[in-house]
Protein backbone atom coordinates (compact mmCIF):
# COMPACT_ATOMS: atom_id res chain seq x y z
CA UNK A 1 0.00 0.00 0.00
CA UNK A 2 1.13 3.57 -0.57
CA UNK A 3 1.11 4.48 3.14
CA UNK A 4 1.65 1.87 5.78
CA UNK A 5 -0.90 1.95 8.56
CA UNK A 6 1.35 -0.08 10.85
CA UNK A 7 3.02 1.98 13.56
CA UNK A 8 4.72 1.24 16.86
CA UNK A 9 2.90 1.20 20.17
CA UNK A 10 4.82 4.29 21.23
CA UNK A 11 3.78 6.12 18.07
CA UNK A 12 0.16 5.16 18.63
CA UNK A 13 0.25 6.45 22.20
CA UNK A 14 1.76 9.68 20.94
CA UNK A 15 -1.24 10.35 18.68
CA UNK A 16 -3.68 10.82 21.57
CA UNK A 17 -3.93 14.49 22.56
CA UNK A 18 -4.71 15.95 25.95
CA UNK A 19 -8.40 16.47 26.61
CA UNK A 20 -9.45 13.77 24.14
CA UNK A 21 -12.46 11.50 24.55
CA UNK A 22 -11.12 7.96 24.07
CA UNK A 23 -13.44 5.00 23.51
CA UNK A 24 -11.90 1.65 24.45
CA UNK A 25 -13.26 -1.73 23.35
CA UNK A 26 -12.95 -4.52 25.90
CA UNK A 27 -14.80 -6.83 28.26
CA UNK A 28 -12.46 -7.36 31.20
CA UNK A 29 -9.61 -9.38 29.66
CA UNK A 30 -11.67 -10.32 26.61
CA UNK A 31 -10.76 -8.19 23.61
CA UNK A 32 -8.70 -5.75 25.67
CA UNK A 33 -6.19 -3.66 23.64
CA UNK A 34 -3.88 -3.85 26.62
CA UNK A 35 -0.64 -3.15 24.79
CA UNK A 36 -1.90 0.24 23.58
CA UNK A 37 -3.19 1.15 27.03
CA UNK A 38 0.13 0.21 28.59
CA UNK A 39 2.01 2.34 26.07
CA UNK A 40 -0.30 5.27 26.76
CA UNK A 41 0.24 4.94 30.52
CA UNK A 42 4.01 4.70 30.01
CA UNK A 43 3.97 7.83 27.85
CA UNK A 44 2.26 9.78 30.61
CA UNK A 45 4.76 8.57 33.22
CA UNK A 46 7.64 9.72 30.99
CA UNK A 47 6.32 12.96 29.49
CA UNK A 48 3.30 14.03 31.53
CA UNK A 49 1.16 13.82 28.38
CA UNK A 50 -1.62 13.38 27.49
CA UNK A 51 -3.62 14.95 30.31
CA UNK A 52 -7.28 15.12 31.32
CA UNK A 53 -8.55 12.30 29.11
CA UNK A 54 -12.15 11.13 29.20
CA UNK A 55 -12.28 7.38 28.60
CA UNK A 56 -15.45 5.53 27.63
CA UNK A 57 -15.77 1.77 28.20
CA UNK A 58 -19.03 0.04 27.25
CA UNK A 59 -17.77 -2.92 29.28
CA UNK A 60 -14.80 -3.09 31.67
CA UNK A 61 -11.25 -2.83 30.34
CA UNK A 62 -9.04 -5.19 32.31
CA UNK A 63 -9.20 -6.88 35.70
CA UNK A 64 -6.97 -8.01 38.52
CA UNK A 65 -5.46 -11.00 36.77
CA UNK A 66 -2.63 -10.27 34.37
CA UNK A 67 -4.36 -7.90 31.95
CA UNK A 68 -4.43 -4.53 33.64
CA UNK A 69 -6.49 -2.57 31.11
CA UNK A 70 -7.68 0.73 32.51
CA UNK A 71 -5.28 0.48 35.45
CA UNK A 72 -2.49 1.50 33.04
CA UNK A 73 -4.32 4.81 32.73
CA UNK A 74 -5.26 5.16 36.40
CA UNK A 75 -2.83 7.98 37.10
CA UNK A 76 -3.85 11.36 38.57
CA UNK A 77 -3.73 13.98 35.85
CA UNK A 78 -3.97 11.54 32.97
CA UNK A 79 -7.66 10.81 33.54
CA UNK A 80 -10.27 13.49 34.06
CA UNK A 81 -13.40 11.37 33.63
CA UNK A 82 -14.33 7.71 33.14
CA UNK A 83 -17.68 6.55 31.77
CA UNK A 84 -18.06 2.78 31.92
CA UNK A 85 -20.63 0.02 31.89
CA UNK A 86 -18.50 -1.89 34.36
CA UNK A 87 -15.17 -1.65 36.15
CA UNK A 88 -12.48 -4.19 37.05
CA UNK A 89 -13.57 -6.35 39.96
CA UNK A 90 -12.33 -9.26 41.96
CA UNK A 91 -12.14 -10.96 45.35
CA UNK A 92 -11.89 -8.82 48.47
CA UNK A 93 -8.72 -10.73 49.36
CA UNK A 94 -6.83 -8.98 46.56
CA UNK A 95 -5.77 -5.32 46.45
CA UNK A 96 -8.23 -2.87 44.95
CA UNK A 97 -7.54 -1.93 41.31
CA UNK A 98 -5.98 1.50 40.89
CA UNK A 99 -9.03 2.88 39.10
CA UNK A 100 -11.21 2.03 42.11
CA UNK A 101 -8.73 3.77 44.41
CA UNK A 102 -8.95 6.89 42.24
CA UNK A 103 -12.75 6.76 42.27
CA UNK A 104 -13.21 6.46 46.02
CA UNK A 105 -10.43 8.98 46.69
CA UNK A 106 -12.18 11.49 44.39
CA UNK A 107 -9.25 11.72 41.98
CA UNK A 108 -11.35 11.12 38.85
CA UNK A 109 -14.92 11.80 37.79
CA UNK A 110 -16.66 8.48 37.29
CA UNK A 111 -19.99 7.33 35.87
CA UNK A 112 -21.52 3.87 35.67
CA UNK A 113 -24.11 3.50 32.88
CA UNK A 114 -25.73 0.41 31.30
CA UNK A 115 -23.43 -1.27 28.79
CA UNK A 116 -26.08 -1.56 26.10
CA UNK A 117 -26.92 2.14 26.38
CA UNK A 118 -23.24 3.10 26.00
CA UNK A 119 -23.04 1.06 22.80
CA UNK A 120 -26.18 2.82 21.54
CA UNK A 121 -24.66 6.21 22.42
CA UNK A 122 -21.77 5.37 20.10
CA UNK A 123 -24.13 4.35 17.31
CA UNK A 124 -26.21 7.51 17.68
CA UNK A 125 -23.08 9.67 17.76
CA UNK A 126 -21.85 8.07 14.54
CA UNK A 127 -25.19 8.80 12.85
CA UNK A 128 -25.18 12.44 13.96
CA UNK A 129 -28.17 11.93 16.28
CA UNK A 130 -28.55 13.78 19.58
CA UNK A 131 -28.74 10.83 21.94
CA UNK A 132 -30.59 7.75 23.18
CA UNK A 133 -34.22 8.01 24.30
CA UNK A 134 -35.16 4.93 26.31
CA UNK A 135 -37.04 3.49 29.26
CA UNK A 136 -34.06 1.32 30.15
CA UNK A 137 -32.84 2.43 33.56
CA UNK A 138 -35.95 4.23 34.80
CA UNK A 139 -36.21 4.09 38.62
CA UNK A 140 -32.70 2.59 38.91
CA UNK A 141 -29.37 4.05 39.97
CA UNK A 142 -28.84 5.60 36.53
CA UNK A 143 -32.04 7.63 36.82
CA UNK A 144 -30.92 11.22 37.67
CA UNK A 145 -33.59 11.33 40.39
CA UNK A 146 -31.41 8.78 42.14
CA UNK A 147 -27.65 8.95 41.44
CA UNK A 148 -27.69 9.40 37.66
CA UNK A 149 -24.81 6.92 37.42
CA UNK A 150 -22.48 9.20 39.39
CA UNK A 151 -19.97 7.24 41.47
CA UNK A 152 -18.35 9.78 43.81
CA UNK A 153 -18.61 13.30 45.23
CA UNK A 154 -16.59 15.13 42.58
CA UNK A 155 -18.82 13.77 39.81
CA UNK A 156 -21.54 16.41 39.66
CA UNK A 157 -22.59 16.88 36.03
CA UNK A 158 -25.84 15.22 34.95
CA UNK A 159 -25.21 13.19 31.82
CA UNK A 160 -28.62 11.48 32.02
CA UNK A 161 -31.90 13.39 31.92
CA UNK A 162 -35.58 12.62 32.49
CA UNK A 163 -37.71 13.95 29.63
CA UNK A 164 -41.31 13.73 28.50
CA UNK A 165 -42.00 12.74 24.92
CA UNK A 166 -45.28 11.68 23.33
CA UNK A 167 -46.96 11.93 26.70
CA UNK A 168 -44.61 9.44 28.33
CA UNK A 169 -41.55 9.59 30.58
CA UNK A 170 -38.14 8.59 29.21
CA UNK A 171 -34.47 8.66 30.12
CA UNK A 172 -32.35 10.66 27.71
CA UNK A 173 -28.64 9.89 27.31
CA UNK A 174 -26.98 12.60 25.16
CA UNK A 175 -24.26 11.32 22.85
CA UNK A 176 -20.60 11.85 23.70
CA UNK A 177 -18.47 12.85 20.69
CA UNK A 178 -15.50 10.47 20.40
CA UNK A 179 -12.02 11.65 19.38
CA UNK A 180 -10.16 8.32 19.46
CA UNK A 181 -11.33 4.70 19.42
CA UNK A 182 -8.96 1.91 20.44
CA UNK A 183 -10.15 -1.53 19.31
CA UNK A 184 -8.72 -5.02 19.04
CA UNK A 185 -8.77 -7.88 16.55
CA UNK A 186 -6.73 -10.87 15.50
CA UNK A 187 -5.34 -10.14 12.03
CA UNK A 188 -4.89 -6.96 9.99
CA UNK A 189 -3.96 -6.78 6.33
CA UNK A 190 -1.95 -4.04 4.65
CA UNK A 191 -5.09 -2.00 4.01
CA UNK A 192 -6.10 -2.03 7.68
CA UNK A 193 -8.92 -4.57 7.28
CA UNK A 194 -9.23 -6.47 10.57
CA UNK A 195 -10.58 -9.96 11.24
CA UNK A 196 -11.37 -11.45 14.64
CA UNK A 197 -11.01 -15.19 14.11
CA UNK A 198 -9.33 -15.80 17.49
CA UNK A 199 -11.55 -13.47 19.49
CA UNK A 200 -14.24 -14.79 21.80
CA UNK A 201 -16.49 -11.83 20.97
CA UNK A 202 -16.70 -9.00 18.47
CA UNK A 203 -17.96 -6.65 21.21
CA UNK A 204 -18.92 -3.28 19.72
CA UNK A 205 -15.82 -2.41 17.71
CA UNK A 206 -17.69 -1.24 14.60
CA UNK A 207 -19.93 1.16 16.54
CA UNK A 208 -16.98 2.56 18.44
CA UNK A 209 -14.89 3.01 15.30
CA UNK A 210 -17.76 4.73 13.46
CA UNK A 211 -18.28 7.11 16.38
CA UNK A 212 -14.67 8.30 16.13
CA UNK A 213 -14.39 8.23 12.35
CA UNK A 214 -17.57 10.21 11.73
CA UNK A 215 -16.46 12.77 14.31
CA UNK A 216 -13.19 13.36 12.45
CA UNK A 217 -11.26 11.32 15.01
CA UNK A 218 -8.77 8.46 14.95
CA UNK A 219 -9.23 4.69 15.04
CA UNK A 220 -6.33 2.57 16.33
CA UNK A 221 -6.54 -1.21 15.95
CA UNK A 222 -4.39 -3.59 18.00
CA UNK A 223 -3.89 -7.01 16.40
CA UNK A 224 -1.89 -10.15 16.95
CA UNK A 225 -0.58 -10.58 13.42
CA UNK A 226 -0.30 -8.97 10.00
CA UNK A 227 -0.96 -10.30 6.50
CA UNK A 228 -0.86 -9.07 2.92
CA UNK A 229 -3.67 -7.11 1.29
CA UNK A 230 -6.53 -9.29 0.11
CA UNK A 231 -5.59 -12.24 2.34
CA UNK A 232 -8.62 -11.89 4.60
CA UNK A 233 -11.86 -13.11 3.07
CA UNK A 234 -14.44 -10.32 2.84
CA UNK A 235 -16.94 -12.25 4.99
CA UNK A 236 -14.36 -12.42 7.79
CA UNK A 237 -13.55 -8.71 7.90
CA UNK A 238 -15.16 -7.31 11.05
CA UNK A 239 -13.53 -3.90 10.78
CA UNK A 240 -13.07 -2.49 7.25
CA UNK A 241 -9.79 -0.77 6.63
CA UNK A 242 -11.47 2.45 5.51
CA UNK A 243 -12.39 3.00 9.17
CA UNK A 244 -8.93 2.20 10.57
CA UNK A 245 -6.26 4.87 10.66
CA UNK A 246 -3.46 2.95 12.35
CA UNK A 247 -2.60 -0.62 13.27
CA UNK A 248 -0.29 -1.77 16.07
CA UNK A 249 1.09 -5.25 16.53
CA UNK A 250 0.88 -7.15 19.85
CA UNK A 251 1.92 -10.76 19.13
CA UNK A 252 1.52 -11.86 22.75
CA UNK A 253 -2.02 -10.57 23.33
CA UNK A 254 -4.13 -12.95 25.40
CA UNK A 255 -7.42 -14.33 24.10
CA UNK A 256 -9.04 -13.81 27.51
CA UNK A 257 -7.81 -13.33 31.06
CA UNK A 258 -5.46 -16.24 31.79
CA UNK A 259 -6.20 -17.83 28.39
CA UNK A 260 -3.58 -17.62 25.67
CA UNK A 261 -5.74 -19.30 23.04
CA UNK A 262 -8.54 -21.86 23.00
CA UNK A 263 -10.11 -22.44 19.57
CA UNK A 264 -13.37 -23.60 21.20
CA UNK A 265 -13.82 -20.09 22.64
CA UNK A 266 -13.64 -18.49 19.20
CA UNK A 267 -15.90 -21.12 17.66
CA UNK A 268 -13.17 -22.71 15.54
CA UNK A 269 -13.80 -26.19 16.93
CA UNK A 270 -16.18 -27.82 19.37
CA UNK A 271 -15.22 -29.30 22.70
CA UNK A 272 -16.75 -32.64 23.69
CA UNK A 273 -19.34 -32.37 26.46
CA UNK A 274 -17.60 -35.30 28.16
CA UNK A 275 -14.61 -33.01 28.77
CA UNK A 276 -16.61 -30.99 31.31
CA UNK A 277 -16.17 -32.39 34.80
CA UNK A 278 -19.09 -32.20 37.24
CA UNK A 279 -19.30 -29.14 39.45
CA UNK A 280 -17.81 -29.50 42.91
CA UNK A 281 -20.45 -30.56 45.41
CA UNK A 282 -21.51 -27.83 47.79
CA UNK A 283 -24.10 -25.12 48.56
CA UNK A 284 -23.37 -23.19 45.34
CA UNK A 285 -24.35 -26.27 43.37
CA UNK A 286 -27.59 -26.52 45.35
CA UNK A 287 -28.46 -22.92 44.41
CA UNK A 288 -27.57 -23.49 40.76
CA UNK A 289 -29.69 -26.65 40.67
CA UNK A 290 -32.71 -24.92 42.15
CA UNK A 291 -32.29 -22.11 39.64
CA UNK A 292 -32.14 -24.65 36.81
CA UNK A 293 -35.52 -26.01 37.91
CA UNK A 294 -37.11 -22.75 36.74
CA UNK A 295 -36.10 -23.31 33.12
CA UNK A 296 -38.48 -24.43 30.40
CA UNK A 297 -37.53 -26.52 27.40
CA UNK A 298 -36.99 -24.45 24.28
CA UNK A 299 -36.32 -21.18 26.08
CA UNK A 300 -33.77 -18.55 25.09
CA UNK A 301 -32.17 -17.54 28.38
CA UNK A 302 -29.91 -14.61 29.20
CA UNK A 303 -27.20 -15.48 31.67
CA UNK A 304 -25.41 -13.20 34.13
CA UNK A 305 -22.22 -13.42 36.16
CA UNK A 306 -22.07 -15.31 39.47
CA UNK A 307 -23.75 -18.49 40.67
CA UNK A 308 -26.22 -18.31 37.79
CA UNK A 309 -23.32 -18.90 35.38
CA UNK A 310 -23.02 -22.41 36.84
CA UNK A 311 -26.46 -23.45 35.60
CA UNK A 312 -25.27 -24.51 32.10
CA UNK A 313 -22.94 -27.01 33.77
CA UNK A 314 -25.88 -28.35 35.78
CA UNK A 315 -27.76 -29.01 32.54
CA UNK A 316 -24.77 -30.88 31.11
CA UNK A 317 -24.72 -33.18 34.16
CA UNK A 318 -28.46 -33.72 33.87
CA UNK A 319 -28.37 -34.46 30.13
CA UNK A 320 -30.48 -31.39 29.37
CA UNK A 321 -27.84 -29.19 27.76
CA UNK A 322 -29.71 -28.85 24.46
CA UNK A 323 -33.03 -27.93 26.08
CA UNK A 324 -32.27 -24.18 26.32
CA UNK A 325 -30.21 -21.68 24.33
CA UNK A 326 -27.98 -19.38 26.35
CA UNK A 327 -27.29 -15.80 25.28
CA UNK A 328 -24.73 -13.54 26.95
CA UNK A 329 -24.14 -9.82 26.58
CA UNK A 330 -20.73 -10.10 24.93
CA UNK A 331 -22.43 -11.72 21.95
CA UNK A 332 -22.32 -15.50 22.22
CA UNK A 333 -25.49 -17.36 21.24
CA UNK A 334 -25.72 -20.97 22.38
CA UNK A 335 -22.85 -23.08 23.58
CA UNK A 336 -21.64 -23.26 27.17
CA UNK A 337 -20.92 -19.91 28.82
CA UNK A 338 -17.70 -19.87 30.80
CA UNK A 339 -17.45 -18.89 34.44
CA UNK A 340 -15.12 -16.77 36.57
CA UNK A 341 -12.91 -14.27 34.80
CA UNK A 342 -13.48 -15.99 31.46
CA UNK A 343 -17.14 -15.02 31.69
CA UNK A 344 -18.23 -13.31 28.49
CA UNK A 345 -17.10 -16.18 26.29
CA UNK A 346 -18.85 -19.43 25.49
CA UNK A 347 -17.43 -22.74 24.39
CA UNK A 348 -19.05 -24.25 21.28
CA UNK A 349 -21.24 -21.22 20.48
CA UNK A 350 -23.82 -21.50 17.71
CA UNK A 351 -23.13 -17.90 16.73
CA UNK A 352 -21.25 -14.83 17.88
CA UNK A 353 -22.97 -11.51 17.23
CA UNK A 354 -21.80 -7.99 18.08
CA UNK A 355 -22.55 -6.97 21.67
CA UNK A 356 -24.40 -3.88 20.49
CA UNK A 357 -26.87 -6.06 18.56
CA UNK A 358 -27.21 -8.53 21.42
CA UNK A 359 -28.18 -5.67 23.73
CA UNK A 360 -30.98 -4.62 21.38
CA UNK A 361 -32.32 -8.16 21.71
CA UNK A 362 -32.15 -7.87 25.50
CA UNK A 363 -33.62 -4.38 25.80
CA UNK A 364 -36.61 -5.36 23.71
CA UNK A 365 -37.42 -8.34 25.95
CA UNK A 366 -36.26 -10.99 23.48
CA UNK A 367 -35.13 -13.66 25.97
CA UNK A 368 -37.95 -15.40 27.80
CA UNK A 369 -35.95 -15.62 31.03
CA UNK A 370 -32.79 -14.23 32.64
CA UNK A 371 -30.69 -15.88 35.35
CA UNK A 372 -28.80 -13.28 37.38
CA UNK A 373 -27.21 -12.71 40.77
CA UNK A 374 -27.67 -10.32 43.68
CA UNK A 375 -25.61 -8.58 46.33
CA UNK A 376 -28.58 -7.15 48.23
CA UNK A 377 -32.38 -7.36 48.05
CA UNK A 378 -34.70 -5.04 49.96
CA UNK A 379 -38.30 -5.01 51.18
CA UNK A 380 -39.56 -3.68 47.83
CA UNK A 381 -37.84 -6.40 45.81
CA UNK A 382 -35.17 -3.98 44.60
CA UNK A 383 -31.90 -5.69 43.67
CA UNK A 384 -28.39 -4.30 44.07
CA UNK A 385 -25.52 -5.78 42.07
CA UNK A 386 -23.60 -2.57 41.45
CA UNK A 387 -22.38 -1.03 44.72
CA UNK A 388 -21.13 -2.09 48.14
CA UNK A 389 -19.59 0.85 49.97
CA UNK A 390 -17.61 -1.40 52.30
CA UNK A 391 -16.02 -3.37 49.43
CA UNK A 392 -16.41 -1.29 46.25
CA UNK A 393 -13.94 -3.21 44.10
CA UNK A 394 -15.70 -6.57 44.47
CA UNK A 395 -18.53 -5.22 42.31
CA UNK A 396 -18.20 -4.59 38.59
CA UNK A 397 -21.04 -2.06 38.39
CA UNK A 398 -24.27 -2.25 36.43
CA UNK A 399 -22.77 -3.83 33.30
CA UNK A 400 -25.53 -5.31 31.18
CA UNK A 401 -27.77 -6.03 34.18
CA UNK A 402 -30.07 -3.03 33.65
CA UNK A 403 -30.36 -3.74 29.91
CA UNK A 404 -31.18 -7.40 30.55
CA UNK A 405 -33.77 -6.79 33.25
CA UNK A 406 -35.53 -3.89 31.50
CA UNK A 407 -38.17 -6.06 29.79
CA UNK A 408 -37.29 -9.75 30.18
CA UNK A 409 -40.53 -11.29 31.49
CA UNK A 410 -39.05 -13.82 33.96
CA UNK A 411 -36.13 -12.92 36.21
CA UNK A 412 -34.39 -15.34 38.59
CA UNK A 413 -31.79 -13.95 41.03
CA UNK A 414 -29.45 -16.35 42.82
CA UNK A 415 -27.12 -15.93 45.75
CA UNK A 416 -26.40 -16.83 49.36
CA UNK A 417 -28.84 -15.59 51.97
CA UNK A 418 -26.17 -13.98 54.19
CA UNK A 419 -22.48 -13.17 53.75
CA UNK A 420 -19.29 -12.81 55.78
CA UNK A 421 -18.27 -15.98 57.58
CA UNK A 422 -21.25 -18.08 56.46
CA UNK A 423 -20.46 -21.78 56.84
CA UNK A 424 -22.90 -24.46 55.71
CA UNK A 425 -23.06 -28.23 55.94
CA UNK A 426 -24.92 -30.63 53.65
CA UNK A 427 -25.77 -33.79 55.56
CA UNK A 428 -28.02 -36.42 54.09
CA UNK A 429 -30.99 -34.61 52.63
CA UNK A 430 -30.67 -31.53 54.83
CA UNK A 431 -28.89 -28.18 54.96
CA UNK A 432 -27.43 -27.04 58.28
CA UNK A 433 -25.97 -23.65 59.19
CA UNK A 434 -22.72 -24.15 61.07
CA UNK A 435 -21.86 -20.44 61.27
CA UNK A 436 -24.35 -17.75 60.26
CA UNK A 437 -23.11 -14.95 58.03
CA UNK A 438 -22.32 -11.66 59.74
CA UNK A 439 -23.85 -9.54 56.98
CA UNK A 440 -27.49 -9.56 56.00
CA UNK A 441 -28.17 -9.46 52.25
CA UNK A 442 -31.92 -8.99 52.62
CA UNK A 443 -31.89 -5.41 53.86
CA UNK A 444 -34.46 -2.68 54.47
CA UNK A 445 -32.99 -0.55 51.70
CA UNK A 446 -30.37 -1.51 49.12
CA UNK A 447 -27.35 0.73 48.61
CA UNK A 448 -27.95 0.95 44.87
CA UNK A 449 -31.10 0.10 42.92
CA UNK A 450 -29.88 -1.88 39.93
CA UNK A 451 -33.35 -3.34 39.46
CA UNK A 452 -36.53 -1.60 40.58
CA UNK A 453 -39.01 -4.04 42.11
CA UNK A 454 -41.76 -1.45 41.79
CA UNK A 455 -41.20 -1.02 38.06
CA UNK A 456 -40.93 -4.78 37.54
CA UNK A 457 -44.34 -5.28 39.14
CA UNK A 458 -45.83 -2.49 37.05
CA UNK A 459 -44.58 -4.23 33.90
CA UNK A 460 -45.89 -7.63 34.95
CA UNK A 461 -42.46 -9.24 35.29
CA UNK A 462 -42.09 -12.34 37.48
CA UNK A 463 -39.24 -12.12 40.01
CA UNK A 464 -37.81 -15.06 41.94
CA UNK A 465 -34.94 -15.06 44.46
CA UNK A 466 -33.16 -18.38 44.96
CA UNK A 467 -30.85 -18.97 47.94
CA UNK A 468 -29.36 -22.01 49.61
CA UNK A 469 -31.99 -21.99 52.38
CA UNK A 470 -35.15 -20.60 50.81
CA UNK A 471 -36.85 -19.43 47.64
CA UNK A 472 -38.76 -16.14 47.58
CA UNK A 473 -40.94 -14.30 45.08
CA UNK A 474 -42.08 -10.69 44.78
CA UNK A 475 -45.77 -9.88 45.15
CA UNK A 476 -47.71 -6.67 45.61
CA UNK A 477 -47.38 -7.02 49.38
CA UNK A 478 -43.61 -7.56 49.29
CA UNK A 479 -41.27 -10.55 49.41
CA UNK A 480 -42.87 -13.94 50.01
CA UNK A 481 -41.09 -17.05 51.28
CA UNK A 482 -42.37 -19.95 49.17
CA UNK A 483 -39.89 -22.71 49.94
CA UNK A 484 -37.38 -23.54 52.66
CA UNK A 485 -34.61 -26.13 52.66
CA UNK A 486 -34.99 -29.28 54.75
CA UNK A 487 -33.08 -28.77 58.00
CA UNK A 488 -33.72 -25.01 58.03
CA UNK A 489 -35.76 -23.33 60.77
CA UNK A 490 -38.10 -20.76 59.21
CA UNK A 491 -38.06 -18.30 62.10
CA UNK A 492 -34.41 -18.53 63.15
CA UNK A 493 -32.68 -19.07 59.80
CA UNK A 494 -34.89 -17.12 57.40
CA UNK A 495 -37.21 -14.55 58.98
CA UNK A 496 -34.73 -13.43 61.65
CA UNK A 497 -31.91 -13.04 59.13
CA UNK A 498 -33.74 -10.37 57.11
CA UNK A 499 -33.85 -6.69 58.13
CA UNK A 500 -37.53 -6.38 57.26
CA UNK A 501 -40.72 -8.37 57.54
CA UNK A 502 -40.97 -11.22 55.09
CA UNK A 503 -44.33 -12.70 54.16
CA UNK A 504 -44.74 -16.46 54.32
CA UNK A 505 -46.78 -18.25 51.69
CA UNK A 506 -49.76 -20.20 53.06
CA UNK A 507 -48.51 -22.96 50.74
CA UNK A 508 -44.95 -22.94 52.13
CA UNK A 509 -43.20 -26.15 51.13
CA UNK A 510 -39.81 -27.82 51.37
CA UNK A 511 -37.30 -27.38 48.58
CA UNK A 512 -36.94 -30.52 46.47
CA UNK A 513 -34.84 -33.00 48.46
CA UNK A 514 -33.04 -34.09 45.29
CA UNK A 515 -31.23 -30.74 45.40
CA UNK A 516 -29.29 -31.86 48.47
CA UNK A 517 -27.85 -35.12 47.09
CA UNK A 518 -24.50 -35.03 45.26
CA UNK A 519 -25.79 -37.42 42.59
CA UNK A 520 -27.54 -36.02 39.47
CA UNK A 521 -31.16 -35.06 40.16
CA UNK A 522 -32.78 -36.58 37.13
CA UNK A 523 -33.87 -33.07 36.15
CA UNK A 524 -36.36 -32.82 33.29
CA UNK A 525 -37.28 -29.45 31.81
CA UNK A 526 -40.91 -29.25 30.77
CA UNK A 527 -43.22 -26.18 30.85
Amino acid sequence: MSRSKVISLQEAAGLIPSGAVVSISSSSGLGCPDAVLRALGDRYKTTGEPRTLTTVHPIAAGDMYGIDGIDHLAQPGLLKRVIAGSYPSGPSSLPSPKIWQMIYENQVEAYNLPSGIIFQMHREAAAGCPGVLTKVGLDTCVDPRRSGGRMNEITTEDIVHVVEFDGREWLYFPVIPVDVSIIRGTTADELGNISMEHEGSYLGVLDQALAARNNGGLVIGQVQRLTSAGSIAAQQVRMPGVLVDYVVLAPDQMQTTQTSYDPAISGELRRLLSSFSPLEWGPEKVIARRTAMELCRGEVVSLGFGISALVPRILIEEGAHDDVTWVIEQGAVGGIPLTGFQFGCALNPQAIVPSSDQFIFFQGGGPSRALLSFLQVDQYGNVNVSRLSALPHVTAGVGGFIDITARTPNLVFSGFYTAGGLKLALEGEELHIVNEGRTHKFVSEVEDITLSGRRALQQGQDLLYVTERCVLSLGQEGLIVNEIAPGIDLERDVLAQADFRLHVSPDLRLMDRRLFHPEPMGLTLTC
